[in-house]
């Protein structure tokens, strides 16, 4: 099977093929959000590459989802993925722009392909760059994926001269991030606080069952794509461990998070997990399956791709600015020793266990819920609608979930790390309304129509309304 028959197999989402819900009971209820509905992808037939050319933009996902996966190696508790995500879809989305011209304004470049060059060639030509660049050892598999996609589109000269104007957008996308740090990778090498158990009370040390020293440190320090740097938007502290507001955090987790003898409800305990795997992954199908529900067309896939991408990998940059900045402990720690936090509102259990295991990385502030809050509300203005309407597949085939409001995704989001067991509820908090300050300051600047007068003329919802939180909550 071919390379990018393969990734068909894998995703049926792809371009669109159903995927029908698997049984099951009556929908959930969660506390906060009601009912949430059963979702199947859209029941969309495949079409030819003439009658939807947005499908190269939603093949080239799948192929870039497969060679993060194996470039990075098995399941990786970090939010890396995010960032290799933006810069294809960025590139895809310059190279795109660049032919389709007059409608949407390139990422932070102004150049305009010959008349007539294939905005299909380009998409792929871009994704094609990036990712033979970001990812070598993958080559051979991108080029095959590369001369398929090729081979599907009319020759001549609108496909050779579409193919080499995706090459120079990807290329000024590289150099660009080249000149202002790349992506560097990780050294190997612990940067405090980590790799010691010996901490004061509050701070982060390794947790089990691996003990895993902080991971991928070097997202703090990463150029961000969209933001003026990694703190732009770096939130106040956590509570203060002797707070009335950390105990309850505490009490609360301790009790709904546990992993045994807790007070979780089945449909809890559901969401839990279905918001326990990788979320960058889990919005990837959304995107692909919204793209082919509302038949957006070339231009528009690309577009919702680049902003939900990009907000995703600068929001992981800040997630762990905040996280090495503030060093603060996980659930486990915290329970296990709160004898020692000074808090005589609070009560520790020697042995607890959350739900979940723990990520290697500090708990404030929860990555899930700052990407989530920065995603939906960069939808909310990419799509100009106040609503969401996203099909999330559940980790490992099971059920999707269709959200149609960015408040019920989040309050579920907030509720599932808690019921896991690895954040307190005022990190998610905290962490939703800091993505979603991210999704609204950066979709106000990139990702725009060319024309101010066809511009958003209603602002989408402001962080509060999209976690589901009151301000100052």
């Amino acid at each position: 099977m071919t390379v990018v028959a393969t990734a068909l197999a894998l995703v049926g989402v792809l371009t669109g093929t159903a995927i029908p819900a698997a049984p099951g009971p009556a929908a959930p209820r969660s506390a906060t959000t009601g009912p949430v509905a059963r979702a199947a992808v859209a029941d969309v037939r495949p079409l030819s590459a003439a009658a939807d050319p947005a499908a190269v933009v939603r093949d080239w996902n799948v192929v870039a989802a497969r060679t993060i996966d194996e470039g990075l190696g098995p399941t990786r508790p970090s939010g890396q993925t995010a960032l290799w995500h933006g810069l294809v879809a960025v590139a895809v989305y310059n190279a795109v722009t660049g032919i389709e011209r007059n409608r949407y304004v390139p990422y932070r470049w102004r150049e305009s392909a010959p008349r007539g060059a294939s905005a299909q060639a380009a998409a792929v030509a871009a994704a094609h760059r990036v990712l033979t660049e970001c990812f070598p050892a993958s080559r051979a598999r991108l080029d095959t994926a590369y001369a398929e996609s090729l081979a599907g589109l009319p020759d001549g000269h609108a496909k050779r001269q579409g193919a080499a104007f995706g090459e120079r957008a990807a290329g000024h996308l590289l150099a660009l991030r080249r000149h202002e740090g790349g992506l560097p990778r990780p050294d190997g090498r612990p940067v405090p606080p980590g790799g010691t158990t010996e901490q004061p009370p509050g701070i982060w040390r390794p947790t089990p069952p691996r003990n895993e020293a902080f991971i991928d440190q070097w997202l703090s320090t990463t150029h961000p794509m969209l933001l003026t740097s990694p703190a732009q938007f770096r939130p106040a502290g956590p509570p203060s461990l002797t707070s009335a507001r950390y105990a309850r955090d505490l009490a609360e987790i301790a009790a709904m998070g546990a992993r045994t003898g807790s007070r979780r409800t089945p449909n809890q305990t559901e969401t839990a997990t279905f918001f326990g795997g990788n979320l960058v992954a889990q919005f990837q199908s959304a995107f692909r399956d919204h793209s082919v529900r509302h038949r957006l067309d070339l231009v528009e896939t690309a577009r919702l791709f680049a902003a939900g991408n990009a907000v995703a990998a600068d929001t992981v940059i800040a997630t762990w600015d905040a996280k090495r900045h503030y060093a603060f402990w996980r659930p486990i720690t915290a329970i296990r020793e709160a004898d020692r936090d000074g808090n005589p509102r609070t009560r520790g259990v020697r042995d607890w266990q959350p739900l979940l295991d723990t990520p290697p990385h500090p708990e404030y502030i929860a990555g899930h819920a700052t990407v989530a809050g920065a995603v939906t509300q960069a939808l909310l203005t990419v799509l100009g609608s106040p609503h969401l309407d996203l099909n999330l597949p559940a980790p490992g085939g099971g059920t999707a979930r269709h959200y149609t409001s960015a408040a019920h995704l989040n309050q579920d989001m907030t509720d599932a790390r808690v019921w896991a067991g690895v954040h307190f509820r005022s990190s998610d908090i905290t962490g939703c309304l800091t993505g979603a300050r991210i999704g609204r300051w950066t979709t106000a600047r990139y990702f725009r129509p060319s024309d101010a007068a066809v511009s958003q003329t209603r602002p989408p919802a402001g962080p509060e309304a999209v976690c589901g939180v009151h301000s100052g909550k």
